[in-house]
Formats: structure tokens, C-alpha cells, sequence
């Protein structure tokens, strides 16, 4: 049932709520009960005055009844189907649900884009446990003290009897350890439930860069034109909040490849070819015989206030650690976890210097779908008897379309994947019964 012929399933519907005969809706509309009849089981189409006269004799806006109402309702419905597929979801039958049970299928969008933000959630807490230094001290705090606990309980539990002296020394021990176990869980309790702008900054040098970054919107106008305002060196220098010695460094070698692409491909120029070819990295790559690499980085440093798409970029070692990303709305890779090997940044990496281009959706989240082009090529210089550091990059879009035969099948992490099957799989997920 296509989209347009839902509009007899909503006049249907008003009617019911109004506890109208069909007969009497027909005839304050100047039809035949038969003719409606066909129109309410999606068998005529109808539009214009006639549409206009059911709507008045319902008491209701016509817009109510007018095609296409419930499109967004519909694509929602579509993306609750897909992300538990094992649900086996009547998806034919969507439109005739929708537009018969309007408040039930919203309901059902309404708590998958609420199970997708948990989703989302548990994953940022996952990284967070993964790699938090904090956090870590924390809990080794914690088990340290119930270890020496345990260990002072079990003597004075034992077989073997001790003097009033050492009695007193072990239940000192056991009342001190106690203590600081319950300091350590405070600590660590109020820790977990702080809000993410009341936590301290970034931690590791990674974090540092992309925190700065982040808050320019990835693009650095001191680096760009002939003549840029700083120097790649400066700029690390008096960035705000990137104060680790490994933090400037890391910036400073992010910031030459930055300038480095910034000669190679004009700003003004690459925006507006980038606008004419629909940001096309192929196209992109020709225009400025520029590395397909070097295309998607720039891309992900176009300025976000000239109304340029939102893209996500990601770039890993040949070990496929996360060295670097730009997240952007349902999409982000654990950087200290095992991320899902489907992603097309990794299938980059077993064959570099060939293209990579898929389309990529993960579980749970309607919106969670992209374009992804991915490369792997040798960073820096490379010579006879020596091995090259492969770097692979990958450019994440936004994709609407419904994803295809051919389409990936992602995940964040597999403890965090609700896919029921997966041949990548490693471990069973916390997201579904075992």
C-alpha cells in the first residue's frame, strides 16, 4: 500500500472516533455509502472538494486528512522494525497501522528513539569504564580495600586463636579499611552521577585535541589562505585546554597535516566545488589530484557556519585503534574498546590504496544511518626495508535512504549490540538475553 492511498484509513478512523454511521458521513458529504465505503478501504483515491466536504462534515481540518500525514510517523515505525528484526514486524503493513492507529504508532516511534538514546547512553558509559583514568583509580581503590578487608576477616575467623593484642590490631585494621572503603564508593558513586559538564576535562592527549576541536567546529580559519594568521606550532601552543606535553604534540603534528591540506585544497575553492558535485570525494580527489585521504579530512574541516553537511570522520592505525574522530549524531567509535569490525574503516585497512564506499546503518536508531568512503595509505615517508605505517580514514554522511541489499549492518561495540545474529561477533551482547 503506497503512502498516497492512506488517506480513506484516516477518514475511517475520524469517523470511528466520532461514532458516525457510515451511511450518515456519506450523506453529509453528498456520496454513496457504497463510494465510501471503497475510499475508507484504500480503494479510491480522493482529493480535492470531495476531501474537503468529509473533513467539514467530520468537524476536523482537512489537513488531518490530506496525504502524507503521517510520513515521518511511518519512516519511524519502519526504523523500530529494523532495529529487532528477529520481531519479524508486518513492514507492508506500516502505513494501514499508521493511519488507522495514529497514537499507538507514535507511541511505538516514540519508545525506539528512546531505547536508541539508552543505547547510545550505556555506550558512553562502556568507553568511559573501558579507558577513564579516574575512574580506574577509583575502583582499584575500592577493591584494594575489600581485598585487605577480606584478608583481616578470614584471620580473625580462623581456627587458630589469637591474643587480645593482635584481636584489637586486626579489628583496627578492619575498622580503618572500612572506612576508606566507604570514602572510595562515595567518591566513586558521586562520580558516575555527576553531570558530563560538571566532570574534569579531557584526560589523555586525544581528548585534548578533540575537545579543542570540537569547539571550533573542526575548522581552523588561523591555518587556512596563503598567508595564515599562525603557524601550525603556535596554534598547539595556545590552543585552550591542550596543556599535556603529549596533548601539544599530538596537536602540532594534527595541525601540519591540517596546513597541509589547507595549501593543497583552497577553502573557497574546495567549498564550492565540494557544493557542486554533492560533496563527492572521487570528484573532490580529481579536481585537486589530491589523495583520497586527504579529500575526506578536508571535507570534515569545512566550516560548519556555511551551512555545509554534517560529517563524521574517523581515522585509525593498522592495529584499528581509534587515533582520531569527529563524531556527529549517531555516530561515535569507542576509542579504547574493541570497535565492530564491519565498519568500512577497517575493510580499508586489508587492502590499501582502494577506495572504500558503503552505505552503514546501526541497530536501534532510525537516524543511525550513513554514507561511509574509506582509504588506507601509508602516513609519512616510507623507503626500501622499511615498513610502512598504514593509517586508514573514513568520512561518515548522514543517509536517509533505506538501506540496500548490499548495505552494512554495524555495530558500536559487541557487548553493546543488540544484533541477534552477526558473523563479526566476538561476545554476547548486554543488550539481549543470553
Amino acid at each position: 500500500m503506497s503512502q498516497r492511498q492512506l488517506t480513506g484509513s484516516r477518514i475511517r478512523q475520524h469517523r470511528l472516533d466520532r461514532q458516525l454511521q457510515q451511511s450518515d458521513l456519506a450523506r453529509a458529504a453528498g456520496i454513496s455509502g457504497s463510494y465510501l465505503n471503497l475510499i475508507e478501504h484504500n480503494r479510491r483515491r480522493i482529493g480535492g472538494k470531495l476531501l474537503q466536504d468529509i473533513a467539514r462534515a467530520l468537524g476536523i481540518d482537512v489537513t488531518l486528512l490530506a496525504e502524507g500525514a503521517e510520513r515521518g510517523r511511518i519512516e519511524d515505525l519502519r526504523g523500530a522494525a529494523a532495529a529487532l528484526p528477529g520481531a519479524e514486524a508486518e513492514l507492508g503493513r506500516a502505513e494501514e497501522f499508521a493511519g488507522r492507529f495514529p497514537g499507538w504508532s507514535t507511541l511505538i516511534a516514540l519508545q525506539s528513539a528512546e531505547i536508541a538514546r539508552l543505547e547510545r547512553q550505556v555506550d558512553a558509559l562502556s568507553d568511559r569504564l573501558a579507558h577513564d583514568p579516574q575512574l580506574a583509580t577509583s575502583l582499584h581503590a575500592v577493591i584494594s580495600t575489600v581485598t585487605s578487608i577480606r584478608s583481616t576477616a578470614s584471620i580473625l575467623a580462623g581456627a587458630e586463636e589469637l591474643d587480645r593484642d593482635w584481636q584489637r590490631r586486626f579489628h583496627n585494621n578492619i575498622n580503618e579499611d572500612s572506612l576508606r572503603l566507604a570514602d572510595s564508593a562515595r567518591a566513586l558513586v558521586d562520580f558516575l552521577e555527576a553531570p558530563a559538564e560538571a566532570r574534569q576535562g579531557p584526560r589523555s592527549p586525544a581528548e585534548e585535541l578533540e575537545a579543542f576541536l570540537a569547539a571550533l567546529g573542526h575548522h581552523l580559519a588561523a591555518l587556512e589562505g596563503t598567508e595564515p594568521a599562525l603557524r601550525p606550532d603556535e596554534v598547539a601552543r595556545t590552543a585552550p585546554g591542550i596543556d599535556s606535553p603529549g596533548g601539544m604534540a599530538l596537536a602540532e603534528a594534527h595541525f601540519r597535516r591540517y596546513r597541509e591540506d589547507a595549501l593543497r585544497m583552497p577553502l573557497s575553492e574546495f567549498a564550492r566545488a565540494a557544493r557542486a558535485c554533492n560533496y563527492d570525494p572521487s570528484v573532490l580527489g580529481r579536481h585537486f589530484d589530491a589523495r583520497p585521504d586527504a579529500v575526506l579530512r578536508r571535507l570534515a574541516a569545512l566550516p560548519e557556519a556555511d551551512d555545509h553537511p554534517e560529517l563524521g570522520l574517523a581515522i585509525c592505525d593498522a592495529a584499528g585503534a581509534i587515533t582520531f574522530q569527529r563524531p556527529v549524531a549517531g555516530f561515535s567509535l569507542p576509542r579504547n574498546a574493541a570497535c565492530c569490525p564491519l565498519w568500512p574503516l577497517f575493510e580499508a585497512l586489508t587492502s590499501p590504496g582502494r577506495p572504500v564506499l558503503r552505505q552503514a546503518a546501526l541497530p536501534g536508531d532510525p537516524s543511525a544511518q550513513f554514507v561511509c568512503y574509506a582509504f588506507a595509505a601509508p602516513r609519512g615517508a616510507t623507503g626500501f626495508g622499511q615498513a610502512p605505517v598504514i593509517e586508514a580514514t573514513m568520512l561518515v554522511r548522514p543517509d536517509p535512504a533505506p538501506l540496500s541489499d548490499a548495505g552494512l549492518r554495524v555495530g558500536s561495540t559487541c557487548r553493546l549490540c543488540p544484533r541477534p545474529v552477526c558473523p563479526a561477533r566476538r561476545e554476547a551482547s548486554i543488550l539481549t538475553a543470553s
